[in-house]
């Protein structure tokens, strides 16, 4: 039977290179050791990964190194989509294969689909495989909360969603008071930026960035056992880190392999592949003193 458990956060995995674009597997590692340290359920290989930016072998590589390196502590979601349905099969096949616990897929965005085709490419994948899958409803390639019910209907496996198109919170508040007895179960995205108002609203996790779990895990567990004044406090008390974070893509994984050095995760050469827009070495002081400020220099 699909693992319908999936609860909490799930930090999506910064994936570090060297200046030369290669992959540095050890700070990886790392990484993993240290999140599934902190007693998260799970973890993402997915767009904060720069998973668009990987070949197919670097993929596997990617998704074997964490697999390996959780250890059976963490649930290994991977993100497996492609615009052709045939593709996205293979990718989801070999993610399974590897060890991944569930896949990640947003719909084909190159042309905007009808409800119809985004069903047929939904199901076909998830007749292919027998893990879980996390349909993806971001800018874009939206999962409209209507469809998304219809999908969780149409086959079990299809029984995940990341929410992440703005305005995200009504959407949640929309998929849960809607879903009744498809059993879809909804997680936030976005960065983590909106986690506890997604926890009011219903979701049952968060998949954020990696570089503060332990802060999202405290957040999550203190919600979830009915502190929500301290939940509040712990999150508006990192509202500027978040903020500084959410400044597009590029921006976001010279900030986030940033702070993973910062905080003696990473290796202060690991850096996004390119392209990657840089931020200037003043947005680097505002974010170290942040950083500071918040104590998580050198932890």
């Amino acid at each position: 039977m699909v693992d319908r458990n999936m609860r909490g956060i799930f930090p999506i995995l910064a994936v570090p290179f060297d200046p030369q674009g290669n992959i540095v597997i050890e700070d990886l590692q790392h990484e993993v050791d240290w999140i599934a340290g902190h007693g998260i359920p799970g973890v993402g290989i997915a767009l904060a990964s720069e998973v668009y930016k990987l070949s197919d072998s670097e993929r596997g590589l990617v998704l074997k190194t964490v697999v390996e390196a959780a250890k059976g502590r963490l649930k290994v979601v991977m993100n497996t989509g492609h615009e052709g349905t045939g593709v996205a099969i293979d990718y989801a096949k070999a993610a399974q294969d590897q060890g991944a616990s569930a896949l990640m897929i947003k719909p084909p965005s190159f042309n905007q689909l009808s409800a119809a085709e985004t069903t047929s490419y939904y199901v076909a994948i998830a007749e292919a495989v027998e893990i879980p899958i996390f349909m993806q409803d971001v800018g874009g390639a939206p999962v409209p909360p209507a469809l998304a019910i219809q999908l969780a209907r149409a086959h079990e496996n299809l029984c995940y969603i990341k929410v992440e198109v703005a305005p995200c919170v009504p959407r949640i508040a929309e998929l849960v008071a809607r879903s009744g007895a498809s059993g879809l179960i909804p997680f936030g995205g976005a960065g983590g930026g909106f986690l506890l108002e997604e926890a009011r609203r219903g979701s049952q996790g968060s998949m954020p960035w990696s570089v503060i779990p332990d802060v999202y895990a405290r957040v999550w567990d203190d919600f979830q056992a009915g502190n929500e004044a301290d939940a509040e406090a712990e999150y508006r008390r990192y509202a500027a880190l978040n903020r500084t974070i959410a400044q597009g893509m590029g921006a976001a994984m010279w900030i986030n392999d940033r702070i993973l050095f910062r905080r003696g995760i990473f290796q202060e050469t690991s850096q996004p592949r390119q392209p990657a827009s840089r931020i200037d070495e003043q947005a680097m002081k505002e974010l170290d003193a942040i950083l500071e400020e918040l104590d998580l220099i050198g932890k």
